[in-house]
């Protein structure tokens, strides 16, 4: 049992303090997932805590020992989709804000290399941001929140080779996407830098 699923067994128990540790522990990914889905940070703001009102009541639906992080990825995803349900809304095609304050390198690299760095980074959403609805989930899922192909799978209710398949084609998809939108890239990659 890991850290996590052991403090979600204390909140089910009825612990405050483990609850605070949980919500402290989690925040970061419920947010993500949010904004991932709703596209607009204040709207994945308001999304989080609803999501979290959500685990926090349904907390004992969950049997299985050891799934709370699928079950808790699996519920936020669901609430997002809900949400975007409710408005009767598609996400909307913007880049992704990056946030001045997150760290894209390391303490060591030069400016010149955290500004290649952030530039890569920019390029990648704007690139995530050109695929389909299904290929950015099924991306997200499996690279970001590094969800396995059966989980994902049961996730979506889709068989396992048809994720596989997907999985394959949106990395494709995705390599075209970044080709498209900065030719250079390509020619760089295949020298190595």
């Amino acid at each position: 049992m890991t850290e996590l699923e052991a403090i979600f067994e204390r909140c089910k128990l009825g612990d405050a303090l483990a609850w605070e540790a949980l919500v402290r522990k989690t925040q970061a990914r419920v947010f993500s997932i949010a904004l991932f889905y709703v596209r607009d940070r204040a709207e994945a703001e308001d999304l989080a805590q609803e999501i979290f009102i959500k685990i926090y009541r349904k907390m004992h639906d969950l049997k299985e020992s050891g799934s709370f992080l699928t079950w808790m990825i699996r519920l936020a995803r669901n609430c997002s989709i809900d949400r975007l349900r409710r408005f009767k809304a598609r996400p909307p095609a913007q880049d992704l804000v990056i946030d001045s304050d997150v760290e894209l390198s390391n303490a060591d690299a030069s400016q010149e290399q955290a500004f290649d760095s952030q530039l890569r980074v920019k390029l990648l959403y704007q690139a995530m941001d050109k695929l389909s609805d299904q290929a950015r989930e099924i991306l997200f899922l499996k690279e970001i929140e590094q969800l396995k192909l059966t989980e994902i799978a049961e996730m979506l209710s889709l068989p396992i080779g048809t994720v596989k398949s997907r999985s394959n084609r949106a990395r494709l998809e995705l390599a075209k996407s970044v080709l498209a939108l900065d030719p250079s890239y390509g020619a760089a990659a295949a020298k190595g830098g």
